[in-house]
Order: C-alpha cells, then structure tokens, then sequence
C-alpha cells in the first residue's frame, strides 16, 4: 500500500542525546545457489515481526531494499538494545546466525555485513521534501522545518 506523500518541507526531531543508526545486508554473490540465499533472507523478516511485537526491544524504526545486495537500514534506542536483541535465546536473530555460521558462512555463495553508528543527536541533520514518512523521520518524531531550519548548517545549529 502507498505511503501519503507529505508536502512541503520535514526534517528529524528524535528525543534523547544520541540515535543509534544499524545498517544489516546481505549479498547473493552465487545468485544460482537459491537455498543459501533463501535461508538467510528469510531470517530478517522473522527479526522484524519479533521487534515489531516487542517495543520494549528497541527497535525505532526500518526500511529495507532488495536486490542482489539487500540493505536494511534501522534505528535503535542504544547500542545496548541492539546487542540485547542479538544475543537473546528467545529472539529469532541468535538462532539465525548460528544456522549462518555452521551452514553457509565461508562457502563464498553468501556474504552478510552490518554496521552500527552511535550519532549525537546534535550532530544529525535531515530533511524531507515532498516525502511519504521515511527514515529518522518516520523512526522517531518529524517536524515541519521553519524559520530558523532552512539550511542544513542551521538544521545542525553550526550557523
């Protein structure tokens, strides 16, 4: 279903000191080898429907984007949350990586990576023109840029 878009002019207004950024992906390097791919694709959207059930875990928001290299990109409370969802017996992630590891990492037919970035809020800076609700924006809370936001220089309070 189609997002509404949102005219005019938006940026990120999050609660807190700092937002934590979690980029996931996977790639199809041997596109051929369906099962490999499958499995690990299939795990994320598992992840996702225990978060979104579970508030309590952290979990602000996500977009993802497929493709032969797929890219998840989140936001999370703390890195705290982040690890705490990892390494939970009762969370689909650990179980997962485990079947990860034994059956298919080091084959070369699959290869995952992540990144995490703890950002001052101080130190973020958006905007939004014309959007559906999309990233930090749609995560945490979004803002009609006024006077005084117009520039990302001023966005970031460096004017």
């Amino acid at each position: 279903m189609p997002q509404r878009v949102s005219r005019g002019r938006f940026t990120a207004a999050p609660q807190g000191s700092t937002v934590t950024v979690f980029l996931i992906g996977m790639r199809a390097n041997r596109w051929w080898k369906v099962g490999a791919v499958a499995r690990t694709a299939a795990a994320m959207p598992r992840m996702l429907r225990h978060l979104a059930r579970d508030p309590g875990a952290g979990l602000l928001g996500a977009h993802s984007w497929f493709g032969r290299t797929t890219l998840l990109l989140s936001y999370w409370e703390s890195p705290e949350h982040l690890q705490r969802f990892a390494a939970d017996r009762d969370a689909p992630h650990l179980e997962a990586w485990r079947r990860f590891m034994r059956e298919t990492a080091g084959s070369g037919d699959v290869g995952v990576w992540h990144e995490t970035y703890q950002v001052p809020v101080a130190d973020l800076e958006s905007v939004y023109s014309d959007m559906p609700p999309f990233g930090l924006a749609a995560a945490t809370r979004r803002v009609r840029i006024g006077p005084g936001r117009q520039t990302a220089r001023q966005r970031m309070r460096r004017d």
